[in-house]
């Protein structure tokens, strides 16, 4: 199956084009309120473990090795990964994340496991 996915900051404005819009942080971005994030659904689940996210610390050095631990998770934690492929049927779903790096994070890493997985 094919679909139609993007990745983008929460901090960016929304538009047309994002089509439906998931957060998929586990943390409420700072300085983003409800209103603006303009959100279909903020999917918390799908999001890397506190550990995870605590032992990746955004370090590139580490991304290979995030990917392989974050898949892992998301192999044992079906129910999101169902959330977002239906959601994923109706149209382009634009992952939001609010970190600064945009090579190196969870919804780059959640679009890869994505395809991989199709």
């Amino acid at each position: 199956m094919a679909f139609d996915i993007a990745v983008k900051r929460v901090y960016e404005p929304a538009e047309a084009s994002d089509g439906q819009r998931v957060l998929v942080d586990r943390l409420w971005p700072r300085g983003v309120s409800k209103e603006k994030a303009e959100l279909t659904l903020w999917l918390k689940g799908i999001a890397p473990s506190n550990e995870l996210r605590h032992w990746y610390n955004h370090d590139p050095e580490r991304w290979e090795e995030f990917r392989r631990r974050y898949a892992k998770e998301l192999d044992g934690n079906p129910e999101p990964l169902r959330e977002l492929g239906a959601l994923l049927e109706h149209g382009r779903v634009t992952l939001l994340y609010s970190t600064q790096e945009e090579r190196y994070n969870n919804a780059v890493a959640l679009v890869a496991y994505l395809k991989e997985n199709e």
